[in-house]
């Protein structure tokens, strides 16, 4: 499964300013510095950084990497799903933001050093009812016979929308009718922990 471009909007918030939260600081850390050098070894046709073998960190997760450069989106790609470990998920998902992002030109070498990168690490998707969802808290996906829309919690805080507009335009985001969620739709929704580079914000 190849991650996915997230065409929604971008992804930092005063949630990535966040307290404590599952990951350490330490682990924070770590899993940017697998986002820069994975970025920085695609351009240098070089091998990814050596990944830690076990812990939390190995765990299958899914996970959204978002680039920023000069305070603009610069690429965002993710997977929803908890295909591998979230450590070889940063490191593709930070390489398929930098040049598969087809809303973008590939990052460049100059570009490098002034990226600015924003994870959105997801805990897993659990069904919910309509009345159930809270806006801040959850990210929702919507799927109806065979169309999926994803958008992350972050997103109707940031467009200020309420419970009922965050369900229409999930709907809308899986090319569905807005009322779908009202018409049979399965609704799951998910909490992510967002954490990035000081300045990885538009």
């Amino acid at each position: 499964m190849s991650p996915q471009p997230d065409n929604s909007s971008a992804l930092s918030s005063p949630m990535s300013q966040a307290g404590p939260g599952e990951f350490s600081p330490a682990e924070r850390s770590l899993l940017l510095r697998i986002a820069h050098e994975s970025i920085a070894a695609a351009l240098e046709n070089s091998k990814p950084p050596l990944l830690p073998p076990s812990g939390h960190l190995a765990e299958p997760r899914g996970v959204f990497t978002t680039l920023y450069s000069k305070g603009e989106l610069r690429g965002c790609v993710g997977y929803v799903f908890p295909v591998m470990p979230l450590c070889q998920a940063v490191g593709e998902t930070a390489r398929a933001a930098a040049f598969d992002d087809n809303r973008f030109y590939p990052v460049t070498s100059q570009e490098v050093p002034e990226l600015k990168i924003s994870l959105s690490v997801l805990s897993p998707l659990q069904l919910i009812r309509p009345e159930e969802v809270e806006v801040g808290r959850h990210g929702l996906m919507v799927s109806l016979a065979g169309y999926k829309g994803l958008l992350l919690p972050q997103v109707p805080m940031e467009h200020h929308w309420d419970r009922i507009t965050f369900l229409e335009q999930t709907c809308r985001k899986a090319g569905l009718p807005s009322d779908a969620w009202q018409r049979g739709a399965t609704l799951e929704a998910f909490s992510a922990e967002v954490f990035g580079d000081k300045g990885a914000e538009p």
